[in-house]
């Protein structure tokens, strides 16, 4: 058997976003990126680990801009382009969802 057939899923509201974003780990996200048909790589870890980390440190989600900055370490300007690769259906539809946030209230989807 498998990790994804292992994995006990914790509560979802209707949108699929965890109901409690300390509910989250890696096995959790490897089924929410499944559900949402994205195969996570080592550019995916990064940025989730990233909103992880901000989430933890400052009881918010990080913005798409600190995201992006965070990637710019790394990418230079090729960053926001990168991460709307890596998460075409937006960083709130997508990599939020996956990282185990909340939805946010006040942000489209987009």
């Amino acid at each position: 058997m498998n990790a994804m057939t292992e994995t006990v899923m914790p509560e979802r509201d209707a949108e699929g976003y965890l109901v409690e974003p300390g509910d989250w780990n890696e096995d959790v996200a490897r089924v929410l990126a499944q559900d949402e048909n994205i195969e996570l790589t080592d550019d995916h870890w990064d940025v989730l680990h990233f909103m992880r980390d901000y989430y933890d440190e400052h009881q918010v989600i990080a913005d798409a801009r600190f995201a992006i900055k965070h990637l710019a370490e790394r990418m230079g300007r090729e960053a926001q382009k990168q991460l709307f690769v890596l998460f075409p259906y937006g960083y709130v539809k997508q990599a939020c969802k996956i990282a185990g946030m909340r939805r946010p209230r006040a942000w489209s989807t987009g």
